[in-house]
């Protein structure tokens, strides 16, 4: 895969609330790649239980047993594509939203980092 710089994201979304991720996440999918984006994926968690893991996402995440765990990420050419592209996407979601913007899960459990790609095959 092309790219030198990843954002990710692991966070809880109430089940519950699972159709209403999943409608903002696919707009901020199409938002992000409209903007430069080389690549975005939304990933829920199936397997939370690996043998011999026992630091696991859910524990990482504080998830709740009414919550699923979910892995994000975004991928750039650099960390300076990164910058350009988060601003244009940024701002078009300030633009709709305002300070508004709907967010259905807690975002103090919300866990991000900038990445450089070390590996790629």
């Amino acid at each position: 895969m092309a790219g030198t710089y990843v954002d990710g994201f692991v966070f809880s979304v109430p089940k519950t609330k699972k159709t209403q991720y999943k409608k903002l996440a696919k707009e901020a999918a199409a938002i992000w790649k409209q903007c430069g984006a080389l690549d975005y994926k939304e990933c829920r968690i199936t397997d939370a239980t690996p043998e011999y893991i026992t630091f696991t996402f859910p524990k990482m995440a504080k998830a709740k047993p009414d919550e699923d765990v979910w892995f994000s990420y975004i991928v750039y050419e650099s960390k300076a594509h990164r910058k350009s592209v988060n601003a244009k996407a940024m701002k078009y979601f300030e633009d709709k939203y305002g300070d508004n913007m709907p967010m259905p899960f807690d975002m103090k459990r919300f866990a991000y980092g900038g990445f450089v790609v070390e590996v790629a095959m």
